[in-house]
This record gives C-alpha cells, structure tokens and sequence, in this order.
C-alpha cells in the first residue's frame, strides 16, 4: 500500500472548491464536498459530473488551498493527492473542524494512556519521566489539551511504541465510538 493510500484519514463533510485549468487557459471552478482528510490528499465528492484535470487545486474552507494530483476516480468521488508531498501540521489543522481535531486529540490520548498502563506506569511516573506534571499527562490522556511533537517522540520512546501507533494507530474501544 502506497503512503498516500496508507494515511490515516480523519473523516469530515466540508464544503471545499476544485479548481483548474481546462486545457484552453480558462480556469473551472467545481464546488465539492470533502469526504475525508490525511496528510497526503483528501477524498472528494463532486457536486456535478465534470471532468477533472490530473492536476488541480483544491480550496478549503478555511482558505486554505493545496495543490493535487488527482490519484483516482470513481463517478463522482474522485482521490486527490497533494502534490507537495505531506500537509504540514499547521494546514492539517486547517483542514480539520475544532470537532474533528478534539476527535483527535482524545483519540492521541487514548493511545497515550493504553501505552502507558500496558507498560505499568502511572500517571505520575510519566510525568516525572517526562518532566512535566501529573496534571499534564492527565490532561493529554483525556484529549483536553495538544501534546507538542517533541513530547510525542518522548512519549513514545519511554513507552517503547512507535509515534506513528500514537498519533494514527487504533484506538482503544472504549473511545472508538466518540
């Protein structure tokens, strides 16, 4: 499976804009619906059944424009990969809803806590591992505040998991459902 298709997408339903050029200097204007988001491309729904160039941009509500290559396309849907490679965490944000990113949040906290008990630490314990306080670690494991990536990398090296089975792995069931 190719990165891009490897991406843990986190699933939204925005309004975003693709545009591109079609092939005599004009430039088309398609309103979509954006299905779903991860750091290489999102998944779009058309809201018309117009031809889409294998390059083109596509604009999200915030603002935010990313240029694509389209990657697939079936009817409607089609698969945007962006063409920069990777969205920076700041542009990801941008993609996602204060939602969507709270989903996250708690679910990178989930992971977090079932590291941490599976290895038979405390909260305390981490804490004082990580050089921070108890109410820290409390707080990142309940999804109410970001741990910054450096943290992260901490984190997953005392804990001996991968950063990725952090951020993106499963999460454990009884946050699945939120």
């Amino acid at each position: 499976m190719s990165d891009h298709r490897a991406a843990v997408r986190h699933h939204t339903l925005r309004t975003g804009l693709v545009e591109f050029d079609n092939g005599s200097g004009s430039i088309v204007s398609v309103p979509c619906t954006i299905r779903d988001v991860s750091a290489t491309g999102a998944r779009l729904q058309l809201n018309s059944s117009a031809w889409v160039a294998e390059q083109f941009s596509l604009t999200f509500g915030s603002g935010l424009r990313k240029d694509c290559r389209l990657a697939w396309r079936k009817e409607r849907l089609i698969g945007g990969a962006f063409a920069d490679g990777y969205a920076s965490a700041d542009e990801q944000a941008a993609m996602m809803t204060a939602d969507e990113q709270s989903r996250h949040r708690l679910g990178i906290g989930a992971r977090v806590k079932a590291a941490r008990e599976l290895r038979g630490y405390t909260e305390g314990q981490l804490a004082e591992r990580l050089s921070v306080t108890p109410a820290f670690v409390a707080s990142a494991e309940q999804g109410e505040g970001d741990i910054p990536l450096y943290q992260l990398m901490h984190i997953a090296d005392l804990l001996m998991v991968g950063l990725d089975g952090l951020v993106a792995g499963p999460v454990p069931e009884e946050v699945d459902g939120v």
